[in-house]
């Protein structure tokens, strides 16, 4: 699988492979592989993803074109 979306996503934000890497605690070239779709990212890894460029795992994934964040919606339970 290749993963895109980070990609663009950390372009967007114009941080360097280095910067999410470290973030990630992963080496560069670890994360150069995430991206190339060289090595499956492991769930823990796609979850500081989405917390970091506050969307979701399944906008990360392709799952959905959403990018919101759910765990963000403000609830209108009282």
């Amino acid at each position: 699988m290749r993963y895109k979306r980070i990609r663009d996503l950390r372009e967007d934000k114009d941080l360097k492979q280095r910067e999410l890497a470290e973030y990630l605690n992963v080496s560069q070239k670890t994360y150069s592989r995430y991206e190339r779709g060289e090595r499956t990212i492991d769930p823990e890894i796609l979850a500081k993803l989405a917390t970091f460029h506050e969307t979701t795992v399944d906008y990360l994934i392709g799952r959905t074109d959403d990018k919101t964040d759910y765990t963000k919606k403000k609830s209108n339970k009282r």
